[in-house]
Formats: structure tokens, sequence, C-alpha cells
């Protein structure tokens, strides 16, 4: 009876310590990626007005378009969207163009540009979409399925006008 309970315990002791050490590789694999979303709240909340953060999407579409976008609200509790450029090494960018904020209301809010595509694109998925900024644009990206095939496709943030015909997946 005795080694049983040992063994047991031996058991729980060691599953709690391969726990303990997935948490600990998990956080250390995040921190790098916490650390940007950070950076980019305090950017936000210093340099756009931004005093209550509701979500935080980093989008990256080339080299040249590494954004986070905070989406919150401001002193005068209006809805904003604030984009804060970063470098690729997750660096913020600096400059005169490294923050963008605009009110919702004068935008495509994330629920009309659903209905958008809804009526744009009918019998699609919408796997992701998340805003971002396209050939210099900010703009919401959208990765959908349709018909068996995967597409991206970017709509203007300021109208909800598509930009371009986007991108067609290939096949496997």
């Amino acid at each position: 009876m005795k080694k049983r309970r040992k063994w047991l315990l031996l058991g729980i002791f060691l599953f709690l310590l391969l726990l303990f050490g997935l948490s600990q590789f998990y956080a250390y694999i995040m921190k790098d990626q916490w650390n940007e979303r950070s950076a980019a709240q305090d950017i936000a909340k210093a340099r756009a007005g931004l005093t209550e953060v509701t979500k935080a999407q980093k989008s990256v579409w080339d080299e040249n378009s590494v954004y986070w976008v905070l989406t919150g609200k401001n002193e005068a509790g209006k809805q904003l969207m604030v984009w804060v450029r970063f470098t690729v090494d997750g660096k913020p960018a600096g400059g005169n163009n490294d923050v963008y904020a605009e009110e919702v209301d004068k935008g495509t809010s994330e629920k009309q540009i659903r209905s958008i595509i809804a009526s744009e694109l009918p019998g699609s998925t919408i796997k992701r979409l998340l805003p971002g900024v396209y050939n210099g644009e900010y703009a919401w990206q959208l990765f959908y399925k349709q018909d068996g095939r995967y597409y991206f496709k970017f709509y203007r943030f300021v109208d909800g006008n598509a930009i371009g015909d986007g991108y067609s997946l290939p096949n496997r």
C-alpha cells in the first residue's frame, strides 16, 4: 500500500512539474509578443489619446507593414482605432507616420465590414478579419474560404470599398 501511494505522489509531482515547465516555456515564447503589445498600448495612449484598450491585434502583410492595431475609447468616450507601426525586429518604428488614429464612426467598423463582405461574397466563410495596412492604406484584411479555395482581400477602412481584386492561394 505504501509503495502504491509513493508512486502516485511521485506521478502527481512529475505531472505538476511538467505543467509548470510548459507554462514557463509558453511565457518565454510569448514574452516578445507581449512586450510589443504593451509598447503599442503605451504609444497609443501617449500619442493618440487612447484611454481604454478593448482589443489589440497584430497585422503583418510584408516587411514594411508590421502594425499593432488597437481598438478602444478616448477621453470623450468615442470608439477609436489606432495603428502603431513597428519594425520587423519588433521595435516601434518612430517617425512622423508611425501612429495613425481614427474614430470608428468616421470609418468602417468591424460589424459594417462583415455585412459588406456578406453581401459581396455570399457563401464565403470568414477565417480571419483584422485591421491592418495594405499598400499604404489603412484597411481591413480579410482571409476567407470560398468554393474550397482560400483568398485574401482588402477593404479600405475609410469607406469599406475593396482594394484591388485580392489574392487567391494555390490549391494543394
